[in-house]
């Protein structure tokens, strides 16, 4: 079993694993920021200014004088996610579809 594993970490496999888990982290936050600091603000600029991140639903008001929080459904938050990972996943698909024109990939769209 140490023979296998260690023929397994020699082919590469590993080492191009690990090349692809940090560019593919460095390439997150570049969509990311790209999604959240450009794409993000006209959307909400298209859309009247709208923050879906604010949007909740209230099971139970706060009562400062009892000591206790307001309970809350936050479905905004989530709302807000589904939009950037959508925008996200845009994005991705137009990036590797021009890299495909190029020549730059074997992946190709049609």
């Amino acid at each position: 079993m140490l023979k296998e594993f260690k023929n397994f970490i020699s082919q590469g496999n590993v080492l191009d694993l690990a090349i692809g888990v940090v560019i593919g982290g460095a390439f997150s936050k570049i969509t990311t920021s790209l999604v959240e600091d450009i794409l993000m603000p006209v959307v909400g600029l298209f859309l009247g200014g709208i923050d879906f991140s604010t949007w909740k639903v209230i099971l139970k008001a706060a009562n400062p004088a009892e000591n206790q929080v307001e309970v809350a459904m936050k479905f905004g938050n989530f709302v807000q996610i589904s939009v950037n990972f959508l925008i996200v996943a845009w994005v991705i698909f137009l990036i590797i579809k021009a890299a495909s024109k190029v020549g730059m990939t074997e992946k190709k769209f049609e």
